[in-house]
């Protein structure tokens, strides 16, 4: 006889969602890798997406208008976000920069060996301020931002000692302000640092993983 018929295809089930990902797609606007770093380590997926950004022009701009520091990396990991935002508006772009000022003084990335020479020895003795900012932006308008601030004092070293750091290390402090990487030799330099280790290395990530996971953008 007959057996009973062959039961049909059941309802197609979509592949099992990652614990692990993000609720919204992750963008970082930035092209640090030291930014890119911290994001990989804390676990959080997502693409990199770098802005095209005249950054000194868009820094004098903003200093020529009276602009504090704090607000300069603010409005500029701001310009950062928002154009990755509305390249990927469905995405949630971070924007991120940090600006370093002593006495008044904006420092930015050395172009030359040279010049990262010169201003290790401008910083030499005196403590400087990193303000590190944040800015995630959504379908083209900001979300959510914060900026942190650090206070770093840096000893006196010999000169021969500062001339051969920088010959040791210009390829890996090139892209940092101020001319040095606290995580690697550049610790040296310094006597005292006060604040978030993240703050000081670019990104004040603890209070963006608070955010992220208090909006549901990633599991918690």
């Amino acid at each position: 006889g007959w057996g009973p018929p062959c039961p049909g295809p059941g309802p197609r089930l979509s592949p099992a969602r990652s614990p692990d990902a993000p609720a919204e797609p992750l963008l970082l606007a930035s092209g640090s890798a030291t930014r890119a770093a911290m994001l990989r380590a804390a676990g959080l997926p997502f693409e990199v997406l770098v802005p095209r950004l005249d950054e000194a022009a868009l820094r004098d701009a903003l200093l020529a208008e009276g602009h504090r520091a704090r607000d300069v990396a603010d409005a500029l990991a701001e310009m950062k976000a928002l154009r990755a935002s509305q390249r990927r508006p469905e995405a949630l772009a971070i924007g991120a920069d940090q600006v370093l000022e002593c006495d008044g003084r904006l420092y930015a990335k050395p172009a030359t060996p040279e010049e990262a020479r010169a201003q290790l020895s401008a910083l030499a003795g005196r403590t400087h301020v990193l303000h590190s900012a944040a800015v995630l932006a959504k379908g083209g308008a900001p979300v959510w931002r914060h900026v942190a601030q650090a206070r770093l004092t840096m000893g006196r070293r010999s000169d021969a000692w500062l001339d051969g750091y920088v010959v040791r290390n210009w390829d890996r402090v090139r892209h940092s302000v101020g001319g040095y990487r606290i995580e690697e030799e550049g610790v040296r330099l310094f006597e005292r640092i006060e604040g978030d280790h993240f703050t000081v290395l670019g990104l004040p990530l603890l209070p963006l993983l608070s955010f992220l996971a208090a909006r549901g953008s990633i599991p918690s």
